[in-house]
């Protein structure tokens, strides 16, 4: 397809906030039925050409072209009314009304009369359209809705004003993996039905997945496209980001776990109902541990109840070998404990108090007081700076709010540095931030790493948990299933072992079934070449042990049933100690490998076709 098929173009596009200059002669180009990346660092300027094509900004110089016409918008009503509409991370629904309501809210101040039986009817039609017919209830409040739903009534409405350009920005940050799945199906369909979708993201995987083109841009500046998705690298887009080559983005790792000192900080049977039910894990000394699951898993519950942000219902805390009982933040700071949480805006930054202010706020929480030490600290304020690539003549800048959000994330990080801390519990530290920026923040943590810090890193960005953390303790459910080495994980094999314990039920009554029946132990397990990790077990009979546990990596040699596991076969295959296996391959509905399901047995073996046909069966 040609540029002349282009719906929407901008040109030589130019806006200054006070004196910082957001765009600088930007240009952008969208063509009819395509989903365009709009990439860059923070600060780049994607967010402003955002919201200058979806009508929140005005040019102070440029030109927007659309549909083969000017285009000079005034307010978001006005881009809405020309088809144009923006799916926003933070939605702008209004959380009282119902999904019905949402949806045709932009009509109200239309003239005529609204039907609600109308309105009904062109929901359901635009539901449909988008396959999701079935996923809404049309009278529910939006305030009940999870992010993924709220974004789905944001394209509804979208939709109901016939827009043929969606802007998305950041739509995935909050989903869960089968949520963006969900809205990847969506963008698709609306892509087949002629529309035009911009893509706004820092997760590149994403970008490769979904996205036909891709725009670059840096300093409010194109500096890069369009240029078709196929022909970049993830190396390719980096360097265009940040204007030079970055290098690996995950820093180096440091000790191995062997090589770890002692264990630092440790937690058991925490519980903090509902989120938190039982979780337990250790972190030693020099050593980054990664505490990972899906949407709803509990991760950042059980950190905010670590720290006293949330009642403890039960659990035991260890601090350098000693039970403690701590239930307020400032208890944690005087014993040499930070905390990161994940809301840089609501709970890390003061945002009228200055940047050495902010920096300085958490030695207040010392028990040296406030006079003690506070020159000391002060005076390595600007050693952090440099440390983090800070500019140090900003120290004095009145409003947190003039910094971007990466920049935000680094002075929060410096502030816990100061306290030199014995554990730092860092929650999604680089959720929303640019790509170098991320380098940098992987970088420092490595260093404090190195130099003895006991680091808890949680993230929702399983690539992120693989390429930093030495270890990683998955969570589902509100409880701890697995602690592993990340050398012996994958994306895949994460979100298998971080798959809500709920949608497992399934597996768990077909193992119990199986277990039952015939006295021995039935498993659910990945195995990756000489390698096993198991997902979920039943053991009936511990002399039919297979010598591993849920959440367990184990050598197949290293297990009981080393032949069994070897043959991977649909009949019994007998090992030392009069053990047998059988094991059967099981799969989604979309076709993809979902490890296999496997029953030992001490004995008289049950007929195999009859095991093979039930696993099946519950597996159809």
């Amino acid at each position: 397809m040609s540029e002349d098929a282009s719906i929407l173009t901008v040109e030589r596009a130019e806006k200054t906030f006070d004196r910082t200059r957001a765009l600088d002669g930007a240009s952008f180009s969208l063509r009819e039925g395509e989903i365009h990346a709009l990439l860059g660092a923070n600060g780049a300027g994607k967010s402003t050409l955002s919201k200058v094509i979806s009508g929140h900004v005005r040019l102070d110089a440029g030109a927007v072209t659309y549909k083969g016409a000017p285009l000079q918008l005034r307010s978001t009503r006005e881009a809405l009314e020309a088809g144009i509409a923006i799916v926003m991370q933070e939605t702008s629904l209004a959380p009282d009304l119902s999904v019905l309501e949402n949806i045709f809210l932009p009509e109200l101040g239309r003239p005529g009369r609204l039907s609600y039986g109308s309105m009904r009817r062109r929901a359901g039609a635009i539901l449909a359209d988008l396959g999701r017919e079935h996923v809404l209830d049309l009278s529910r409040e939006v305030a009940r809705l999870s992010a993924a739903e709220r974004q789905l009534v944001e394209i509804a409405k979208a939709l109901a004003l016939d827009a043929d350009v969606i802007i998305f920005d950041e739509p995935t940050a909050s989903l869960s993996p089968g949520e963006v799945e969900m809205l990847f199906d969506v963008m698709a369909r609306l892509k087949a039905s002629g529309r035009s979708l911009i893509f706004v993201s820092h997760r590149l995987e994403e970008v490769f997945a979904v996205t036909d083109r891709v725009t670059i841009m840096r300093e409010g500046r194109t500096v890069a496209g369009p240029i078709d998705t196929t022909e970049l690298t993830q190396a390719d887009i980096i360097r265009h980001m940040v204007g030079r080559e970055i290098g690996a983005i995950y820093a180096t790792p440091g000790l191995g776990e062997a090589a770890a000192g002692p264990v630092v900080f440790s937690v058991a049977g925490l519980a903090a109902p509902p989120a938190v039910r039982d979780v337990s894990f250790a972190v030693r000394k020099g050593e980054i541990l990664g505490l990972g699951g899906l949407v709803g898993a509990g991760r950042s519950e059980s950190a905010e109840a670590i720290f006293g942000l949330r009642p403890r219902a039960a659990g035991t805390l260890t601090l350098n070998g000693r039970p403690v009982n701590y239930r307020h933040p400032r208890q944690w700071v005087r014993a040499k404990v930070g905390f990161v949480p994940e809301d840089r805006r609501r709970q890390n930054i003061v945002p009228d108090l200055s940047v050495k202010e902010n920096l300085l706020l958490a030695h207040l929480g010392d028990h040296q007081g406030f006079g003690r030490g506070y020159a000391r600290r002060a005076a390595r304020v600007e050693e952090l700076m440099a440390r983090l690539d800070l500019p140090s003549h900003r120290l004095a800048d009145a409003s947190m709010l003039n910094f971007s959000g990466g920049m935000q994330q680094k002075i929060v990080i410096a502030r816990w540095l100061l306290l030199d801390p014995e554990v730092l519990i860092l929650d999604e530290p680089t959720k929303g931030v640019d790509i170098g920026t991320r380098q940098a923040i992987y970088a420092i943590l490595r260093q404090i790493a190195d130099e003895g810090v006991a680091v808890v890193v949680i993230s929702s960005d399983f690539e992120e948990l693989l390429g930093v953390s030495t270890r990683i303790v998955v969570m589902s459910d509100g409880m701890t299933v697995a602690d592993l080495p990340s050398a012996a994980l994958d994306e895949e094999k994460l979100t298998l072992l971080a798959a809500p314990r709920t949608s497992m039920q399934k597996n768990t009554e077909l193992l119990e079934d199986l277990a039952a029946r015939s006295g021995g132990a039935a498993f659910w397990a990945l195995i990756d070449g000489d390698e096993l990790i198991c997902l979920n077990a039943v053991v009936a009979g511990e002399a039919a042990s297979p010598g591993f546990a849920p959440g367990e990596v184990r050598r197949l040699e290293k297990t009981r049933i080393p032949n069994g596991l070897a043959a991977r076969e649909a009949s019994f295959t007998a090992d030392d100690g009069g053990l047998a296996t059988l094991l059967v391959p099981i799969r989604n509905r979309r076709n993809h490998d979902l490890g296999w399901v496997g029953l030992t047995v001490r004995g008289e073996t049950p007929p195999a076709e009859t095991i093979t046909a039930r696993i099946e069966a519950y597996h159809g």
